[in-house]
């Protein structure tokens, strides 16, 4: 399961940061600068996807478990005409205001007219990348990971040859990118719906009642299926939010320089957090069909595989950060003199300290995730997010200077990582003493 699904997962992040290296090399920091501003909305949709498809995958999955494979299936129809709709209604705003959207995102005069053509430009295709986000999930549960790894793969593949075109021969500059991620998204979009309506084995979607009933009950099953990938939204909205208070932080001190020096690590920030994601979400089919089995022996020994593994993932890419700084940046900015560019380098090797903590902390909330464990996962999502992140971006530049804003998340990832630890060692104690 594992290694399909971090190709899939690494496929569909590496979509936004090819968009990244060829304006990074076509229009220079200033580019990357106006796309990063509209990451945390992207962010946001993204977390909705994500959300629903965990949810869905969860219960599906103890459906299947107990034979009940028609819920199983309603479950995955209702998941995705939810994230359709929802879409759709909110990229319809942000398209209609995308200047005040822009604005609000904390965009500077200079970079506003690039931010509002990317957003423009990239926001109808939000509705292929939901489908995308929620049906992955499903064919891995469906048995088919090699068929979810490849609906991300080839869109990413699809992506580079058209940044390329569209960016240097045509020379269409922020609204090429944008543009050439729409389609390679739609691509996606629709491989993986594709092969859910005419050749998924077990899950393959059901016609839904329209009576009153059945729509009270699709809302019922709805709201439970967002419950129980909440704390996946919240790890979204924590990427969101390191974004958003990064950019509004680093535009304060340091200027369009430092959001664009800011923009490459966010580039790479959802690779990062595609590597953790795989883990639990690899596990999670796994964890889910026991537990609904009752073999919790199975659970537990797939939940500690699933750390172990994040934690070796996590130390990896935090040793290829530290080690080459220079050559991540020159993959975005050929110049490295220029001066957003020697920000990043300076900073990267801070801000990378944090991997093996945001790597491990994510894996453990899908854990919980796939056990139902709202509660738990919330709680930790929450503390990883606005509860930690928020604060450590406020005082970490006024504690340590300018490395303070790169060191803002490894602050707010540890702290979490040390109740989390807090938290299981008291669980541990109070079962001995039971």
């Amino acid at each position: 399961m594992f290694i399909p699904t971090l190709f899939g997962m690494l496929s569909l992040s590496a979509v936004t940061a090819v968009d990244g290296i060829f304006i990074g090399h076509g229009v220079g920091s200033d580019g990357i600068a106006a796309v990063n501003l509209c990451v945390p909305v992207m962010m946001l949709f993204t977390g909705l996807g994500l959300m629903t498809g965990v949810g869905c995958s969860v219960v599906a999955a103890v459906h299947i478990s107990r034979g009940h494979v028609k819920a199983a299936r309603i479950n995955v129809t209702q998941a995705l005409a939810f994230v359709t709709a929802v879409t759709v209604a909110a990229t319809s705003l942000i398209v209609i205001f995308a200047r005040r959207t822009a604005l609000a995102l904390g965009s500077s005069e200079h970079l506003l007219p690039m931010v509002v053509d990317y957003m423009q430009w990239f926001m109808p295709s939000m509705v292929f990348q939901m489908w995308i986000s929620v049906s992955l999930f499903v064919i891995r549960l469906d048995g088919a990971p090699r068929v979810a790894m490849w609906c991300s793969v080839l869109s990413a593949a699809l992506n580079v040859i058209l940044d390329y075109i569209f960016i240097f021969p045509l020379g269409w500059g922020v609204r090429g990118a944008a543009f050439a991620t729409s389609l390679s998204v739609a691509a996606g979009g629709m491989m993986a719906l594709g092969y859910l309506f005419f050749f998924a084995r077990t899950l393959r979607p059901e016609r839904v009642k329209m009576s009153r009933k059945s729509m009270r009950l699709t809302l019922r099953n709805l709201g439970y299926q967002c419950r129980i990938g909440s704390s996946t939204l919240l790890g979204e909205l924590t990427l969101a939010t390191l974004m958003y208070v990064g950019n509004v932080t680093f535009m304060r001190y340091l200027g369009d320089d430092g959001v664009g020096a800011f923009g490459i690590a966010c580039y790479y920030t959802p690779l990062v957090f595609m590597v953790g994601n795989a883990i639990a979400q690899s596990a999670q089919p796994i964890v889910s069909y026991n537990y609904g089995v009752g073999n919790f022996g199975r659970v537990g020994q797939a939940g500690r595989l699933a750390v172990r593994t994040a934690a070796l993932c996590g130390a990896i890419v935090m040793l290829v950060f530290m080690a080459v700084p220079q050559g991540l940046v020159m993959l975005f900015l050929g110049e490295v003199e220029s001066a957003a560019a020697r920000i990043a380098i300076d900073g990267l090797p801070c801000f990378a300290a944090g991997f093996v903590f945001f790597v491990v902390n994510l894996t453990v909330i899908g854990y919980n995730q796939s056990l139902e464990r709202m509660a738990v996962s919330t709680s930790f999502a929450l503390l990883r997010g606005a509860l930690f992140l928020v604060p450590s971006f406020a005082l970490m530049p006024v504690v340590a200077g300018e490395a303070g804003i790169w060191l803002a998340m490894p602050v707010s990832e540890f702290l979490t990582t040390t109740v989390i630890v807090a938290y299981y060692g008291l669980s541990r104690i109070r079962r001995r003493r039971a």
